[in-house]
């Protein structure tokens, strides 16, 4: 194979690597103004609960709510627990990142992962749940992209609507609806605080709810939610 062949193959892969971004770009500014019905990830877990069930026709719980209809409690608990700089950051927490890479290197395996709400957004969004090296580099490019089309506000709305609450759970009102019969508009402190300490491991905490390190996270990021700052 002669070089200029090789220089051919390899920009017709810059050229679809390119128009991929600009696909994931396109839907970004789509979803600046309009809501997401669906992410990926969610497409993911709904397959899996299908053959799971292949008798029934299952349907995830989700409920898409405006982001004045969800108890700044949980807003507070989130950023309490998941990105305390969610307000000053552009997108990545490199502090967090380092104390995380740490924190792993001293386990010899992954115990934390210093993503911020927006890294964990264009996971969700786009991507699959494998740990891979592509993964994590196309997950700081939509990164990167959310950030610079949508403000803080838009972010976070999406990130509430659509993340992992539970097994087929998705997003703040079928959350707070499952776990305490109540909109999410009406999550007290306490219940706000659980819901966020569920965030890392959802599906586990959704069988094991009486789990004593559940407690122990929800009263801590209770005491951390008075200093939490979120978009208004």
């Amino acid at each position: 194979m002669t070089w200029r062949r090789l220089g051919r193959i390899a920009l017709a892969l810059l050229a679809l690597l390119l128009v991929y971004q600009l696909w994931l770009l396109g839907w970004i500014v789509y979803w600046k103004w309009n809501n997401p019905a669906m992410t990926s990830f969610m497409s993911e877990q709904q397959a899996r609960l299908a053959s799971q069930h292949p008798d029934d026709e299952f349907e995830l719980k989700h409920q898409w709510v405006a982001y004045a209809a969800i108890s700044p409690q949980l807003k507070r608990a989130l950023v309490a627990s998941e990105d305390a700089k969610f307000l000053q950051h552009e997108g990545f927490d490199w502090e967090g990142i380092q104390t995380a890479w740490e924190k792993n290197l001293a386990k010899g395996r992954i115990v934390a992962g210093g993503s911020t709400i927006s890294q964990q957004l264009a996971k969700n969004l786009f991507l699959s749940s494998q740990r891979t090296p592509w993964r994590k580099a196309e997950e700081a490019v939509i990164t990167v992209m959310l950030e610079a089309v949508m403000d803080k506000r838009r972010i976070f709305e999406i990130y509430l609507n659509v993340i992992e609450w539970g097994d087929g759970v998705f997003g703040a009102e079928a959350a707070a609806r499952h776990y305490f019969r109540t909109p999410a508009a009406r999550l007290s402190a306490a219940q706000a605080a659980r819901l966020a300490a569920m965030v890392p491991n959802p599906r586990y905490y959704d069988t094991h709810r009486n789990d004593r390190s559940l407690a122990r996270k929800a009263a801590i990021i209770q005491r951390r939610m008075a200093y939490a700052d979120v978009p208004g």
